[in-house]
């Protein structure tokens, strides 16, 4: 028998000077202190043991309080954080998720609607620091490890924006060519983790990948860092600039590639009980505008097939070499976070109007430089012409007087291109090569996102991408199932159940999957859950889990 919930008022800030307080206290969405309620997302609350390990209400609460009628600041970010994890690629998404179930997993009596959820989020991205607030995540989340990692991966991702809005335009590497757009610079972990990124307009990995390493050397402190990126960052600025945050790197050189000076050698490892050999030449080589560096050749008959730069000059070389390749780590999480937490949605449609400063090649100096080519070319046609007459007079200088008549003209005419050529030279050092957009053209704008705002988003989007990874791996761990943990694990977000209230603890009783094995890996992986006593962000009473007896 079902008991009505007894509601009680959510949520430490209270305007009550503003709105005054009976008007604050009837409005207020209440936390369910006691009530039996079915949910068809209770397996969802399975993620409140991540968010409990990293103390998200410790991190929730440097978050601004600024007035709300209904929902606090940490509520509006656990509530997006819930609709990423159930599948909303959007804040559009969210109107669809059932309301009152939703809004258990968070302890609250009813889920924010869209109208409340996507301006309450403007608000406090606006009144915050977003990259503040995922580096505190990330603190969290890598303080839980008992061995953090020392191995980092940091690659852009280019969102292509196909509105009508005049962006500044960035290379798309997956379609080969220029396109609107932004770029979203992400470092994550050896172990697949998201632990920072960066958003800005279209620049590059050369220059965006040293800001977002200063964010990953805060998070990580005195702990030794090795940064992996592929090509786009394979310059020497970045090895200097990462030199001097005293950060290790590794990445693949840039073509043309440097025939090694040192005999390859045969090199064996183990992994994963199989026996592999590489054909790798090892050596120190000096590269220009950096120093030296360590150069790892891979052979592959007689012929490189890529050559690995690093700072790295202790560290065993095939354990490089399989670091690097590990990079792939990044590319494959772009890939299921834009699929299923969709980090590539455009999450307002205001933007900042600014002057166009994009800097662009100036047409006068094109226009000047074509005259320049041409006085050229011109000058070294009339010397050909009078080369040749002098070597031997043309067949029309029958004459030795009409000989000499051609000869000086073609003189005067060296002379006239001559002079041609000094005055398109001296014309064409006076004017600047390249020019912002909006000197050449007065008054010209461009637009910028407000990039706060979708900040704000990716932070939920990480976090909610974080816990669903950290469960997959938990239950996979019983499972056993390589293939399809991480598909099984977003379908457990929609297990039914039954959440019960009560003053001193919450349970959770999940209905029993259809699957045989996948009912006995979610037994064995509630009970270790359980010995670490998860509880709600803000609300002390412990979490406990129960799996329904099966009726046939």
């Amino acid at each position: 028998m079902q008991v009505e919930p007894e509601l009680v008022p959510f949520g430490e800030y209270t305007p009550a000077a503003i709105l005054g307080q009976d008007a604050i206290l009837d409005d207020r969405i209440p936390r369910i202190e006691a009530g039996e309620l079915p949910s068809r997302y209770a397996g969802a609350m399975l993620l409140h043991h991540f968010f409990s390990r990293l103390g998200v209400e410790e991190v929730l609460s440097s978050l601004p309080r600024p007035v709300a009628r209904r929902y606090d600041a940490p509520a509006v970010i656990l509530a997006a954080t819930f609709g990423f994890a159930l599948g909303s690629s959007s804040m559009e998404g969210t109107k669809h998720l059932h309301r009152v179930d939703a809004g258990a997993l968070i302890g609250l009596a009813s889920f924010p609607e869209l109208r409340t959820l996507r301006p309450r989020l403007a608000d406090i991205a606006e009144a915050s620091d977003p990259f503040s607030l995922q580096r505190s995540f990330a603190k969290a989340m890598l303080n839980t490890d008992e061995v953090p990692p020392e191995l980092y991966f940091c690659d852009d991702h280019f969102v292509t924006y196909t509105g009508a809005r005049t962006l500044a335009k960035g290379y798309n590497t997956r379609k080969g060519r220029p396109e609107r757009g932004r770029d979203d610079t992400f470092v994550i972990d050896e172990n697949w983790r998201a632990v920072c990124f960066s958003s800005s307009e279209p620049k590059g990995l050369s220059v965006n990948l040293p800001p977002v390493i200063d964010q990953l050397i805060e998070i990580c402190g005195n702990r030794p860092i090795m940064v992996g990126f592929d090509r786009g960052g394979s310059y020497p600025k970045v090895f200097s600039a990462l030199r001097e945050r005293g950060v290790d790197w590794v990445t693949y050189r840039r073509a043309p590639l440097v025939p090694p000076a040192v005999a390859p050698e045969i090199y064996l490892s183990e992994v994963d009980t199989k026996h592999l050999s590489y054909n790798l030449a090892d050596e120190i080589v000096e590269v220009k505008g950096y120093g030296q560096a360590r150069q790892l050749s891979l052979y592959q008959g007689d012929k490189v097939v890529f050559q690995i730069l690093t700072s790295d000059t202790r560290s065993n070389s095939v354990n490089l070499l399989r670091a690097l390749r590990a990079r792939w780590r990044i590319e494959n999480t772009f890939k299921y976070v834009e699929e299923h937490h969709g980090i590539h949605w455009l999450c307002s449609y205001e933007m900042e109007e600014l002057p166009d400063s994009t800097v662009v090649d100036n047409p006068v100096r094109i226009k000047a430089r074509s005259q320049y080519k041409a006085a050229e070319a011109a000058l070294a046609r009339a010397k050909e012409l009078l080369g040749a007459e002098v070597a031997s007079p043309s067949v029309s200088s029958s004459t030795a007087n009409d000989h000499e008549t051609v000869t000086r003209e073609l003189k005067a005419f060296v002379a006239t291109a001559t002079d041609d050529l000094e005055r398109a030279k001296s014309a064409l050092m006076g004017i600047p090569a390249r020019l912002s957009r909006n000197e050449i053209h007065p008054g010209l704008t461009r637009e910028k996102p407000r990039l706060e705002r979708r900040a704000l988003q990716m932070v939920c989007r990480l976090l909610a991408y974080n816990a669903e990874l950290d469960l997959a791996r938990r239950m996979n761990a019983y499972l056993g199932d390589d293939d399809e943990y991480r598909g099984i694990t977003r379908n457990l977000m929609h297990l039914g159940g039954t959440i019960t209230f009560t003053p001193k603890v919450i349970t959770v009783s999940l209905c029993q999957p259809d699957s045989p094995r996948l009912s006995r890996a979610l037994g064995l992986l509630i009970e270790e859950i359980n010995h670490q006593s998860p509880h709600l962000p803000g609300d002390g009473r412990p979490i406990v889990y129960v799996l329904k007896t099966k009726i046939n």
